[in-house]
């Protein structure tokens, strides 16, 4: 009786460890939009047919094993003799089951053209263009206005209830954008630009990820996506259209300063500034965003300075060099970066 519920417990424990997957910010099986909602009714029904056709397969192999061990005890010309009856009914069975396999295969493809088909943009659209990187995310929202164009990087707000359509491209290898709760995956390819499109319609912050391996940093190649409403959104988008703050404070002055000096607007945009560097992450609102790194840390004080000091120590293999910073050259970088609100 212990070890029976020892073993109740366990099973418990288990469900509920594989359950804890199937919920929260980073999973297509909490879908906050409808062509996420699509893919998951999708994933269900695939779940749930090839479940019931497994059951099926091995109840009939349980059942065969056991009528082919009485039928070899009873037969009295040996195992190897034919029986004309059973040969046609095995043919008559192989065959039905090779129909059923076609028709549920030609459902599936039915089903999950129609589901996908809701991927593809419609209607008035909030048009952004992705670009991926090793191993970060860059983001420009476009407008038929050039002056209400902007970059971000790693991050994403976007309306609650609008049409989004994402254009995607790669600057260097392929590269995959998912956002699970949100929609479906969509490859970025060198050269190709492919396209997709949501409409959230929950508020809330989601992680996406890289879903094609690109790299020694793959896994550390996130992003997040946060769906406002059309109020707080369009405040937001206000702030990023402005160029960086103006400094007063000697700290924030000081690290401005190491950047430059440091050759770090070689490689970053500062709008307001004259870094106009194209190689790595705009940096002109840095610490409105929630991490740093692609996801790798959480913007914060501790953040920056762990990331500042080696910058190859904690994602090894990435585009910014160490540039060893003396300790007070560190302080007033992080005091900079920090100020870019």
């Amino acid at each position: 009786m212990k070890a029976a519920l020892t073993a109740l417990r366990g099973t418990v424990l288990l469900v509920l460890l594989l359950s804890a997957g199937c919920a929260g910010q980073q999973s297509a099986l909490e879908p906050r939009g409808p062509e996420a909602a699509h893919l998951a009714q999708l994933f269900w029904v695939f779940t749930a047919t090839c479940g019931a056709i497994w059951i099926m397969v091995i109840i009939g192999l349980c059942v065969a094993i056991s009528r082919r061990s009485r039928d070899a005890d009873r037969s009295s010309h040996g195992p190897l003799a034919l029986d004309q009856n059973g040969e046609r009914k095995t043919a008559f069975i192989i065959g039905a089951l090779v129909t059923a396999t076609t028709a549920i295969l030609i459902v599936f493809t039915i089903l999950s053209y129609f589901a996908t088909r809701t991927l593809a943009a419609s209607g008035q659209t909030l048009n952004i263009e992705v670009t991926a990187h090793q191993w970060w995310w860059e983001v420009t929202y476009s407008d038929e206005e050039p002056s209400r164009v902007f970059q971000t990087a790693n991050e994403i707000h976007l309306p609650v209830g609008r049409p989004v359509k994402f254009t995607l491209k790669a600057a260097d290898v392929i590269h995959s954008f998912w956002i699970p709760n949100l929609g479906g995956k969509q490859d970025l390819i060198p050269g190709q630009v492919n396209t997709i499109a949501f409409t959230p319609d929950h508020t809330g912050t989601y992680r996406g990820q890289c879903a094609e391996f690109c790299g020694l940093q793959h896994a550390h190649m996130a992003l997040y996506v946060v769906v406002q409403n059309e109020r707080d959104f369009e405040s937001w988008r206000a702030a990023q259209l402005r160029p960086a703050p103006s400094l007063s404070m000697p700290g924030p002055v000081t690290g401005q300063q190491v950047f430059f000096s440091r050759g770090c607007a070689l490689c970053h945009t500062i709008r307001g500034t004259s870094a106009g560097g194209r190689l790595g992450p705009d940096l002109t609102h840095l610490a409105t965003r929630k991490t740093i790194a692609a996801g790798t840390l959480l913007n914060s004080q501790h953040g920056l300075t762990v990331w500042l000091a080696d910058p190859q120590r904690v994602k090894p293999g990435n585009k910014m060099p160490d540039i060893s910073l003396k300790p007070p050259e560190l302080t007033s970088l992080e005091s900079y970066l920090g100020s870019l609100q």
